[in-house]
């Protein structure tokens, strides 16, 4: 791993490993908050060698051989030697909600994950499109900040989201007539989701654009990586995904909670419209017209 991205990932995890700890000083003041820094620590150790585990579970995402997903099997396979990977692990989510994300360490433990929706609504280029797409991300190392960012995230909205039950009950506070105890757990609670979605914006946003021309390259087919982005835009947009987790919506190609969480009013992706027409101008550079 380079050492750009050694930087980001420390960067990323001191951040959200901050907001657990400011968390634990509401929930207990400064004892507490040293608990939450010695968690911390074990979940930064867990969420790097683990997290690929961790969001495959919260989807029930399932490790599929070349017997049970021939197809998906010998696409993946056939874009990995293009894009000279490793060949990574394939797994299939039992999710109507079309989509597709890449999580892992690192190349040699990447896992490529798919919907069964998005296998029924695109044809074999468009899901060539949507594989170059997450393999690209592979390829760029996107995967394990991402990961990682998606895990501790999770982990800091599932302990607002306590905090915030807590306050409401009155079970906050060293001392239970501490006002500005509970306003300062109140406030916590509402700013460390938000802190922790701008982190994962930073995080993912800009580097969609890059795995969009990788994938359009990588296939050959921009104008089916595009046709893909579409029908996934719309399904979603009828269809957002009831479970898992928002802390990984920048994880998908498309976001697909739209509508269904605050987490969703900061964006994880640029405007589909956006990387739409920048993939038509890769496809006249590529001599590709459509």
């Amino acid at each position: 791993m380079g050492l750009l991205m050694w930087l980001r990932t420390g960067l990323l995890m001191a951040m959200l490993t901050g907001l657990l700890m400011a968390i634990g000083y509401v929930f207990g003041g400064p004892n507490v908050a040293f608990l939450m820094f010695l968690f911390a620590m074990a979940f930064n150790f867990i969420t790097y060698w683990y997290s690929d585990k961790i969001v495959l579970g919260w989807y029930r995402a399932r490790i599929v051989d070349e017997h049970e997903a021939p197809e998906l099997y010998a696409i993946v396979r056939d874009l990995t030697e293009r894009a000279g990977l490793p060949m990574p692990r394939v797994a299939i989510i039992p999710s109507e909600t079309p989509n597709a994300f890449a999580t892992g360490r690192n190349p040699k433990h990447a896992v490529v994950a798919v919907t069964t929706g998005l296998l029924r609504i695109l044809d074999r280029d468009e899901l060539e499109g949507v594989i170059g797409h997450e393999l690209t991300h592979i390829k760029n190392r996107d995967i394990l900040i991402g990961t990682i960012a998606a895990a501790m995230a999770g982990a800091i909205i599932q302990l607002a989201y306590w905090a915030r039950w807590i306050a409401i009950f009155g079970g906050f506070g060293r001392d239970e007539d501490d006002a500005g105890n509970i306003l300062a757990a109140v406030l916590i609670a509402v700013l460390a989701p938000i802190a922790a979605m701008l982190i994962q914006a930073a995080v993912s946003r800009s580097r969609e654009f890059l795995a969009d021309e990788g994938g359009a390259k990588i296939s050959g087919k921009p104008h089916a990586l595009a046709s893909a982005l579409m029908k996934i835009e719309g399904a979603v947009r009828y269809r957002p995904m009831r479970e898992g987790n928002p802390a990984t919506a920048h994880m998908f190609i498309v976001n697909p909670f739209r509508g269904a969480s605050i987490a969703n009013l900061f964006s994880t992706h640029p405007p589909t419209e956006a990387r739409i027409e920048r993939l038509r101008k890769i496809a006249e550079e590529m001599g590709i017209y459509f």
